[in-house]
């Protein structure tokens, strides 16, 4: 696998890590919306990966990428609350909540921060391997 194949891998991960912590916070920030019907309700959305398998040439095999498939929406039930007082309560006094766990896009936030941060970090040790072979080849 050459250095490059490594970069491009890392980088097709910060990617996808980017994709996951973006629609995270999406979820957090919807977290407390309240609707007054079913269909209008905020519903936690979710990033589909799938590994990107490259042609294997004869002497090596290429590294996988990552590819960012879509964003979906849960399938989870959302909350009802009984609640005729509310202002967004509907005809028969429901108020409709998002199927977000917050503690849950916490820890999918921590987790895709901490991938990202990997993925920063193979590029960078990428790139040190890179300037030590130019100056091998300078004579240094």
């Amino acid at each position: 696998m050459s250095l490059f194949n490594v970069m491009d891998i890392a980088s097709t991960g910060m990617s996808a890590q980017s994709v996951r912590l973006n629609t995270t916070a999406s979820n957090v920030a919807n977290a407390n919306s309240v609707s007054s019907s079913y269909e209008d309700t905020y519903k936690a959305r979710h990033p589909v990966f799938a590994a990107e398998l490259q042609q294997a040439s004869l002497e090596q095999t290429d590294g996988t990428k990552v590819k960012v498939l879509g964003v979906v929406e849960s399938d989870k039930p959302l909350q009802i609350e009984y609640s005729p007082g509310h202002p967004m309560a509907d005809e028969n006094g429901y108020i409709y909540k998002p199927n977000v766990n917050v503690v849950e896009e916490m820890a999918n936030m921590m987790s895709a921060s901490k991938a990202y941060e990997t993925n920063v970090q193979v590029a960078d040790t990428t790139k040190r391997i890179f300037r030590h072979v130019l100056r091998l080849g300078q004579g240094q």
